[in-house]
């Protein structure tokens, strides 16, 4: 008798723990069942600021696999039907289609959770309005392209991490005037505040105007109940549009009503096999789950696509038979505001003090090619590594075309736990077009490796 694998949410993890499962068993061993409140399956998130924006053209770039072409895999695929409960006892679900209301319950033998996160929106009068947009999903990016259709000429971005910067360039590029107002000293909270400047300084150089220290109190409306200005701490900006950039939060309330084991930040907790523990044949993972850092040894939220890939590869060669299991995160991730980009890997100051690290940092200006060469652009590093045993603990990086992929030695060295000696003994490419004959973050570590003997 064949198995049932029913998976919650049909984007990235769902859809690889599905696809994998399918690869490893057919059809007669293994029946699959995947539901998705939206309308669309297997999309790219990270790129609705660039189709928002006009950089990506038509939003079916961003849909890496159709509904049709997983049907045609053997996956029942059921696209705006919501799981309303999870019934662990009798290892079922309850779903409800959003078009016409039918509800039924559906048993499983294995069951993927892979709810997502959300927009974090404040219980603040005004924000759940008309024109005051999340962007997590393509229908979010699709409600936004609407709201810009109208008579808009302000936009008003809440948050300065990484979805407000982006957003706030996408706003830009669609000619509108835009202004960010944050709560952190500088934007890119995830960076340390001298870094974090470099990034202000970038924005305010393509006419955004950042306001820092800034707290949203409330959107106030028009008579059309649509936006007219956000009121914050340090003053009142019109807005014909406002985009939420303060984060997501794990989507577990799903997971919180079944009982099943949640961490400090809300996101479900998982072996490295991706099984959620003390519960048979459940697994989870993507933006719903807390995972590893493998720096600071304590498990965090982080809303990737390349983990949420990941994690369904590893639940679906599990489900299928193999042995696989995601080991943690190092805390990658880049970014641009127009033309200048934006990078880090690792732990930050504030990171390795809540860690109680003992730490050192440095900063340096390198470029991208040798200095002499054509088309060198300018870059600041950062670097931290723990004092006495020289581990190297994080890097940050700002600078123009060439420099945010570098951070990706940083990320490999910290997988590795090497130490900054180490990192400057790194045999890398180099030549005049790619690289001056010291890469930039070998130039950190040179600088950086005395201070942590």
């Amino acid at each position: 008798m064949s198995e049932h694998l029913v998976v919650i949410g049909a984007d990235a993890t769902g859809m690889s723990a599905a696809s994998q499962a399918r690869r490893r068993r057919g059809e007669d061993e293994l029946r699959i069942t995947a539901f998705d409140r939206g309308g669309f399956s297997s999309n790219s998130a990270c790129g609705i600021p660039y189709w928002v924006g006009g950089e990506v053209a038509e939003r079916d770039a961003l849909i890496a696999r159709t509904p049709q072409e997983h049907r045609s895999r053997g996956i029942d695929l059921r696209l705006r039907t919501e799981v309303t409960t999870i019934d662990l006892d009798r290892r079922r679900v309850r779903t409800r289609e959003l078009d016409g209301g039918a509800e039924q319950w559906t048993g499983f033998d294995q069951l993927v959770i892979a709810t997502g996160a959300e927009p974090v929106r404040p219980a603040l009068p005004g924000f759940d309005a008309p024109g005051v947009h999340g962007v997590q999903t393509l229908d979010d990016g699709a409600a936004l392209l609407a709201s810009l259709e109208r008579d808009c000429h302000r936009a008003v971005v809440v948050g300065g991490g990484y979805i407000g910067v982006e957003m706030a360039e996408a706003m830009v590029q669609r000619g509108l005037r835009v202004t960010v107002v944050h709560r952190s000293p500088e934007p890119m909270p995830t960076l340390d505040p001298d870094m974090g400047l470099l990034v202000r300084t970038a924005m305010e150089g393509i006419g955004i105007e950042v306001v820092p220290g800034a707290e949203a109190l409330e959107v106030r409306l028009g008579p059309d109940g649509r936006p007219r200005a956000v009121v914050t701490s340090a003053g009142e900006y019109p807005a014909d549009v406002v985009v939420l950039g303060l984060g997501v939060r794990p989507r577990t309330a799903l997971a919180r009503a079944a009982g099943l084991p949640l961490g400090d930040s809300g996101g479900l907790r998982t072996t490295p096999e991706m099984r959620v523990p003390g519960v048979d044949g459940v697994w989870a993972g993507g933006d719903c789950v807390e995972v590893l850092n493998l720096v600071s040894g304590r498990y965090q939220h982080i809303a990737l696509g390349t983990h949420a890939n990941k994690h369904g590869l590893v639940i679906g060669s599990n489900i299928g038979g193999d042995r696989a299991s995601f080991p943690g995160v190092v805390g990658t991730a880049v970014s641009k505001v127009c033309s200048v980009e934006i990078a880090r890997t690792g732990l930050g100051s504030r990171e390795a003090d809540a860690a109680g690290l003992r730490w050192e940092s440095a900063v340096i200006e390198s470029t991208s090619r040798a200095g002499y060469y054509p088309g060198a652009e300018p870059m600041t590093v950062k670097m931290l590594a723990e004092r006495g045993s020289g581990r190297l603990l994080g890097t940050q990086i700002v600078g123009r075309e060439g420099a945010a992929k570098r951070v990706d030695i940083a990320a490999v060295a910290l997988t590795a736990g090497m130490t900054v000696d180490q990192v400057v003994s790194l045999d890398l490419g180099y030549a005049p077009p790619f690289s001056p004959v010291w890469d930039p973050v070998q130039v950190a570590a040179r600088r950086l490796a005395p201070r942590v003997r």
